[in-house]
């Protein structure tokens, strides 16, 4: 069975760090696209940020870049959102990825690709 499940998602205060963890099983990263989108109530989901297994290609949403990085472990089947400098507008459910597309492709679908495998998500909240 294809699990992804996230952890990490916490409250924050503005300007404070966390750390997104994606743990994969049922399959292996190689050949696919992973990565975050997130979503708020009432808006579509968002891609934040996607990397691509085989070569490490990564993809930032213009609003997190410079805050945001993205690293998998493959060994581990593991991907890692680490998020500095918080601001309360990052807050929502922040939900995992896989998908067999490049890192960059998929985190441009709208609403994320709908056959893609998908975690069930983790809540980050940032108080101002």
């Amino acid at each position: 069975e294809v699990q992804l499940v996230e952890s990490g998602g916490d409250l924050v205060q503005a300007g404070g760090s966390l750390r997104l963890s994606c743990v994969a099983s049922g399959f292996t990263f190689g050949g696919y696209g992973i990565g975050w989108f997130r979503q708020v109530p009432g808006k579509q989901r968002e891609g934040v940020s996607c990397i691509t297994s085989s070569d490490g290609s990564t993809y930032y949403a213009d609003s997190v870049k410079g805050r945001f990085t993205i690293s998998i472990d493959n060994a581990k089947n593991t991907v890692y959102l680490q998020m500095n400098s918080l601001k309360p507008e990052d807050t929502a459910d922040y939900y995992c990825v896989a998908d067999t597309l490049p890192g960059a492709v998929l985190c441009t679908v709208p609403n994320g690709p709908p056959a893609g495998y998908w975690g069930r998500g983790t809540q980050v909240t940032v108080s101002s």
